[in-house]
């Protein structure tokens, strides 16, 4: 299967993301005997990189989408990456083909309580349906059984995902300790909160001026969980209202961090949460 060519980077940069992905892909299986996951390049109408599954084991249309990922190609080959780690099956960057890729409708759930949605939203929302399509419904025309037979490719998604996350539990860690310096992090943000900063909020006469902060969650490449505070240095006519001058952090943004201390360390649960202070942001490396 050739590589096709990556917009918007160089020569010399799309010969080392091809050679990563070569080695990512080493020790695993053949694509034509348990598929592949397919990170497929933006099209005029679609700016952002998605990624699909292919499967050898359907007798038509053999190509399904599973979710969007980003804008950018590094972005999104650490998100492919990181959520197939512990497949069997490759990751491979293919071309957009509206013939084998558009849904035909058999991937639409035509019974039950999701009537009408996509396979793939149910992947994401309600596995336990997915899995209950794919073993329990009992289909009773060749497109029911079609169906089905599209739901145990998406669940054999939640399983390879599942591996994923169940490896990020058990490595879950803190950073360090209590006053130490951190360097060089790449984190991924998972929430985020705006709350007033009640010691800054001010009357002016008759006028309010809020000064908001966010609260950021975000995880590592390894599963590590991080939280600090973002302080606005602008005020806001509003409560909880970010002003249009301040950066507004997004879930599944990518932060960069040249330094920070550690203020805390606690747990909720199994979760182990490293809270930073001294913020310094970085540029990518």
């Amino acid at each position: 299967m050739a590589n096709p060519l990556i917009p918007g980077i160089s020569q010399a940069e799309q010969d080392s993301l091809y050679s990563k992905l070569n080695i990512y892909n080493r020790g695993r299986a053949s694509f034509k005997e348990v598929g592949a996951y397919f990170v497929v390049l933006p099209r005029p109408d679609y700016p952002q990189y998605t990624l699909w599954i292919y499967s050898p084991l359907s007798e038509r249309q053999s190509i399904f989408y599973i979710r969007t990922l980003s804008v950018d190609i590094h972005e999104t080959l650490r998100m492919a990456s990181t959520l197939c780690y512990y497949s069997s099956r490759c990751l491979l960057i293919v071309d957009y083909n509206a013939k084998r890729m558009q849904s035909k409708g058999d991937d639409i759930v035509s019974v039950g309580k999701y009537h009408g949605h996509f396979l793939h939203e149910i992947l994401m929302i309600d596995p336990a349906y997915l899995t209950w399509i794919a073993f329990k419904f009992t289909p009773r025309i060749p497109k029911q059984q079609r169906f089905v037979e599209i739901a145990r490719i998406y669940y054999s998604v939640y399983l390879d995902f599942q591996k994923q996350q169940t490896s990020q539990r058990v490595v879950n860690r803190f950073l360090g300790k209590e006053g130490d310096k951190v360097e060089n992090l790449t984190l991924t943000v998972q929430s985020v909160r705006i709350e007033d900063d009640p010691y800054k909020t001010q009357l002016k006469g008759m006028t309010p001026y809020f000064y908001v902060r966010q609260i950021l969650k975000l995880k590592d490449a390894s599963g590590n969980l991080v939280t600090f505070r973002i302080n606005a240095r602008t005020a806001s006519r509003e409560s909880c209202q970010l002003p249009s001058v301040e950066h507004a952090f997004e879930v599944g943004e990518t932060v960069y961090i040249a330094s920070a201390r550690i203020a805390r360390t606690y747990s909720v649960g199994n979760n182990k949460y490293t809270r930073l202070n001294y913020v310094k942001f970085g540029e990518p490396s």
